[in-house]
């Protein structure tokens, strides 16, 4: 559309605003109640402009082809002056303060020559301190809304409200009572869109986010969404975090853990020195003695053992380039395929699963085009906690109309929005994903012509189909047969649909067959590749999951999945790295620790990764590495594998690395240090060359850039990423092997990947979970996480979030609390098959009958010596997600004393 802003013609989109159009003729207009990210108000009233002989706000007024605006016209910016003397009447002086480099109000009254008001004396309406992240100042609200908004448009959680009349309106919890004990999530998106600094984040001066001196570009390391934020350093110290505006996948939002949580790189017990186990204890030593130490080790390991008595579990933690080099050092070294990483405890599934199904081990499109669904079925993951701002994201499209099906045991997160919620029973989502897809063949919901040309496996699909009807399947799931025709019939009904999942699939016996059927239903709907929906889209759970595997950190594929066994990839490999590469595959990560019982691995390096405390049946794992005769941790504290280890090497955190990261939706994003390791710390990557060389070969790749680019020519699927392409375009998406094309954001445009070019319907029968509850263990027990804290707890129990959680709860139904004599914040003892565990109980329906909850962010708790070790059938992958239990209240001692302590 053409518009004239005081004469000057500018063209603007279709549904832009006169503000937007303002704008783009370059001039500034004020604007104190609009976030270009929310929905606009028009209250503030100080961006007047005329246009038809009418005064009008401009965020407010749709631009239409032709019109004519006018901003600086006669009494047009006395108007404006105005409102914003009305607003600053009401405020204390102190509102002003910073003038130029102060808050967005106090940089306006500075330009407008406003001086403060005096209608109001300071401390008034007192301050709200209660919360670690937000303190609110309510005399310096000017009942704008932008924080009301953005906590219910963007974040989606409704903890804020407007209460008050007139000049007395402010912000407040929306429950009441103290911010610490509101809904509030921490996303900080409030502090970031409040235009006055009644919302801030303590200990960031106002106006730190644009006079901090230096502002470092990079990508989150928690969860595995990507999102872009902006490290601000001083003095070598972090001013503030924020999210990046032009995060592809954040889109200026965060969660709690990447906006707040990073004062653990300060932490008095990070780890400076490398510790070498001498008389029972630990020594600081110097690098070079520890390396030697090491490479001792490993060279005994392999003179008593060969090649195969050495193994590495490398991290999702750390950078693509790290993860390579430490797959390069176990095939090159080494002479080993003993490499693996935490991908094999969540979604090694996923991998096996959409290879099988599709071709390709990672989601089928990227979330931008995903996020174009009409009806979305999220199954086995509660994004609202675990991935914050994909959940919020998700949750904005659900306002917007899309169909919303949940499948999940729990009544949590996005269950509330849902136009169906199923709870199956755990282990049960093999039956599910069958009954559902037989409802789509029953109602005539598949698509026909998509089968025929693009499927293969259809026949023996539907002879095992009819026998899932809806009665059946609800015997199995305990899911109603109506609600299961509903949700199939959205599903199979929209244009446009979209599968998201989470561990809720991948953590079973048949964690693959899960993934597999669940496939099938996008398969079924024609719905994925040349089909016209978004098809199944895997939410990893670690920042770089997805990358430590695309780097062949794996033991049966090289970079970029070439299998191991394949003579054409291995040659490819040895043609770059200059010497042999193993043919057999190596071990997984539960193979290594029952090798390591046996004496069979005498050197395991474990980097960065908890396993004492993430890996199942826990106590197993404890006696594992007590076995092997070297155990060596990279590590950022003491956590309790790196107790058990015998030397622990100080290492980088993500904030002090330079490398790339790839997100659960395939794309490679620039990871760049914002900080200097503290002390002796070194990086991962400096960490495996250094070894390498203390064992005498040379890695080459001197900088993550090098590795990158090696990395590409071993695995062509990533020839084209490259650090400078990056840095100039941002993040792309794989397949990428050409350098003047773009990153594949939706696979398989015209053909699949399978070496038939079709898509691979599988028939698994549904079989039972491993554990099944019985009368001394009565509950099936689900772990997972909670919205405040990571996996096991490393980072965010050293930051503000110990606040928000502070111990492992267990979530029980209140009828089964009655049952065993609960009440609501009792501590109880939990007890499985395989261990025990202390919790603290949590009275909620969120939960099902005969089901619990609880999280594993405490090693102390000891949740993962409760989890067996029945593993995915396919893949080794623990079966997290159904555990029998039993629970009872947790004796009271008798203290020293003579009182009676819990």
């Amino acid at each position: 559309m053409r518009v004239h802003v005081d004469g000057v013609p500018v063209t603007v989109p279709e549904g832009a605003s006169l503000l937007e159009a303002v704008r783009s003729a370059g001039v500034e207009l004020p604007s104190l109640c609009h976030d270009d990210r929310l929905t606009p108000a028009g209250s503030c009233r100080t961006c007047l402009v005329r246009t038809g002989g009418n005064t009008v706000a401009a965020c407010v007024i749709p631009a239409a082809d032709g019109m004519s605006v006018e901003v600086t016209g006669e009494g047009l910016v006395a108007l404006r002056r105005e409102a914003v003397e009305l607003i600053v009447s009401a405020l204390p002086p102190s509102a002003l303060d910073g003038g130029a480099e102060g808050t967005e109000l106090a940089r306006l009254c500075h330009a407008l020559g406003v001086t403060p008001g005096q209608a109001r004396e300071e401390g008034v309406r007192g301050r709200d301190e209660s919360h670690p992240y937000v303190h609110l100042d309510p005399d310096l609200c000017i009942a704008c809304g932008r924080c009301v908004r953005m906590c219910a448009e963007v974040q989606g959680t409704f903890a804020l409200t407007l209460t008050g009349r007139g000049a007395d309106t402010v912000v407040t919890p929306g429950t009441g009572g103290a911010w610490a004990d509101s809904d509030c999530v921490a996303c900080g998106g409030c502090v970031d869109t409040c235009p006055t600094g009644a919302l801030t984040e303590p200990g960031m001066p106002v106006g730190a986010s644009r006079t901090a001196p230096v502002r470092t570009r990079t990508t989150c390391g928690y969860c595995g969404v990507g999102c872009s934020l902006e490290v601000l350093t001083r003095d070598g110290e972090i001013a503030a975090v924020l999210p990046d505006r032009e995060g592809p996948v954040n889109r200026g939002h965060a969660c709690v853990k990447g906006r707040f949580a990073h004062g653990f790189v300060r932490a008095p017990d990070r780890l400076t020195r490398p510790l070498l186990r001498r008389r029972g204890g630990f020594e600081p030593v110097s690098w070079a003695e520890a390396l030697a130490h090491v490479a001792r080790g490993m060279r005994a390991a392999v003179a008593e053992g060969g090649p195969d008595a050495v193994a590495a579990i490398s991290s999702a933690r750390a950078t693509n380039e790290e993860n390579y080099l430490v797959q390069k050092f176990m095939r090159v070294v080494i002479g080993s395929n003993n490499v693996d990483n935490c991908s094999r405890l969540c979604h090694s599934p996923s991998a096996a699963g959409l290879t099988a199904s599709f071709g390709l081990p990672g989601g089928t499109d990227v979330f931008e085009e995903a996020e174009k669904a009409d009806c979305l079925l999220v199954v086995g993951a509660n994004p609202a906690e675990a991935h914050p701002v994909v959940g919020a994201r998700l949750f904005q499209k659900v306002l917007r109309g899309a169909r919303l099906v949940v499948a999940d045991p729990r009544a949590v997160g996005l269950a509330e929005y849902a136009d169906v919620h199923l709870r199956p029973r755990p282990g049960t989502n093999v039956a599910l994903f069958h009954g559902l897809a037989h409802i789509l063949l029953a109602e005539g919901l598949a698509d026909r012509d998509f089968l025929r040309d693009h499927a293969a496996g259809m026949t023996e699909l539907a002879e095992l189909l009819a026998g899932y009807p809806p009665e059946r399947v609800a015997a199995i799931t305990g899911i109603p047969a109506e609600d299961l025709v509903a949700a199939a019939r959205l599903y199979g009904r929209a244009e446009r649909p979209a599968i998201f999942y989470g561990l809720g699939v991948t953590e079973h016996l048949h964690g693959t067959d899960g993934v597999r059927t669940l496939a099938n239903l996008a398969i079924i709907r024609g719905a994925a590749g040349p089909g016209r929906g978004y098809g199944v889209n895997p939410l990893r759970g670690q920042n770089n999951v997805q990358g430590a595997s695309d780097m062949g950190a794996l033991p049966d594929v090289l970079p970029g999945y070439q299998k191991v066994g394949d003579p054409a990839a291995r040659a490819r490999a040895a043609a770059v790295w200059g010497v042999p590469v193993p043919e057999r595959p190596g071990l997984r990560i539960p193979e290594m620790f029952a090798a390591a019982r046996s004496g069979e691995l005498r050197a395991l390096w474990v980097i960065g990764e908890d396993v004492c405390a993430t890996d199942p049946d826990a106590d197993r794992v404890a006696e594992a590495l007590e076995a092997c005769p070297l155990v060596v941790c990279n590590e950022l504290f003491l956590s309790e594998t790196a107790r058990r280890a015998d030397v622990v090497l100080p290492v980088a955190s993500w904030l002090e690395k330079d490398g790339t990261f790839v997100n659960f939706d395939r794309r490679f994003q620039r990871v760049r240090p914002a900080l200097v390791p503290p002390g002796e710390a070194r990086t991962d990557f400096a960490t495996v060359h250094a070894l390498a060389a203390a064992l005498g070969v040379d890695l080459r790749c001197r900088t993550p850039a090098e590795t990158l680019a090696e990395c590409g020519k071993v695995a062509p699927v990533f020839a084209g990423v490259t650090h400078e392409r990056l840095d100039r375009e941002g993040a792309t998406p794989w397949p990428c092997p050409d350098l003047d094309a773009p990153g594949e954001a939706r696979l398989y445009p015209q053909r699949f990947a399978t070496p038939d070019g079709l898509a691979h319907l599988a028939c698994p029968p549904y079989l039972p979970p491993g554990e099944e509850p019985d009368d001394r263990y009565p509950l099936i027990l689900v772990t997972g996480r909670r919205w405040a804290h990571y996996n096991s707890g490393g980072m965010t129990r050293r930051t503000g979030n110990l606040r928000l959680g502070d111990v492992d709860l267990l979530d029980l139904h209140p009828a089964d609390a009655a049952r065993h004599g609960l009440r609501d914040g009792d501590r109880v003892v939990v007890e499985s098959r395989h261990g025990r565990a202390r919790l603290v109980a949590r009275l909620t329906d969120q939960t099902s009958p005969g089901q619990a909850f609880c999280a594993f962010h405490f090693p102390s708790s000891g949740v993962n010596t409760l989890t067996s070790a029945h593993a995915d059938t396919v893949t080794a992958c623990p079966e997290y997600k159904v555990t029998a239990v039993r629970v009872s209240r947790r004796p009271r001692v008798r203290s020293p004393a003579g009182g009676r302590t819990p």
